[in-house]
């Protein structure tokens, strides 16, 4: 009950009777339309507003933020290609550095703004990115997957079991490639 003896109901809900308010707005709200914040219960319409404060990018933001992404990862993956000692660990090793790089360029360039949509442009243009080195291959699997040749794959699995064998037996990056460019296989 409210100070003047009435039953309190929710804003959005009138059929529903409540004793939470919005630590914001203080309108009564029922245990559905409350969002639990560090700071109390609010209602989704103050929810909604306060994300859109935090929504500062611009339209250009998206296209700069994407053009980075795409070629930081771009060059990252092209790095970890031609240098070809970069195998399992250390290509984990050099994708977080190249994922920070590609943050820190997006906020410089955007300068700090922010919003859910450039994060996720900038993330899919860098896996677009970091996928091109891997076009021609996918369209060739693609190819002969349409006209229903699949014994493609059981070379592709051999060959990846392979490399992960003798990656995992070896621990010396140039004693590796010597075991990649020998035809044995040591599993």
């Amino acid at each position: 009950m409210s100070e003047s003896g009435t039953k309190l109901t929710c804003y959005k809900h009138p059929e529903r009777e409540t004793l939470l308010r919005c630590n914001r707005c203080e309108r009564p709200i029922c245990a559905q339309c409350a969002v639990q914040t560090p700071t109390g219960y609010r209602c989704r319409d103050c929810i909604r507003e306060q994300q859109r404060r935090f929504d500062t990018s611009q339209p250009r933001d998206y296209f700069i933020g994407g053009a980075i992404a795409a070629v930081l990862a771009f060059a990252g993956s092209w790095v970890m290609t031609a240098v070809g000692l970069l195998p399992g660990f250390f290509s984990l090793l050099l994708a977080p550095l190249v994922g920070t790089a590609i943050v820190s360029l997006v906020r410089k360039a955007t300068q700090k703004r922010r919003s859910s949509k450039l994060t996720t442009i900038t993330v899919l243009f860098a896996g677009i990115g970091a996928a091109l080195l891997l076009l021609p291959e996918i369209l060739l699997s693609l190819s002969l997957l349409l006209v229903g040749e699949y014994s493609f794959l059981t070379g592709l699995l051999v060959d990846l079991a392979d490399r992960l064998c003798r990656t995992a037996l070896c621990h010396d990056p140039f004693q590796h490639e010597r075991l990649l460019d020998s035809k044995e296989l040591i599993c």
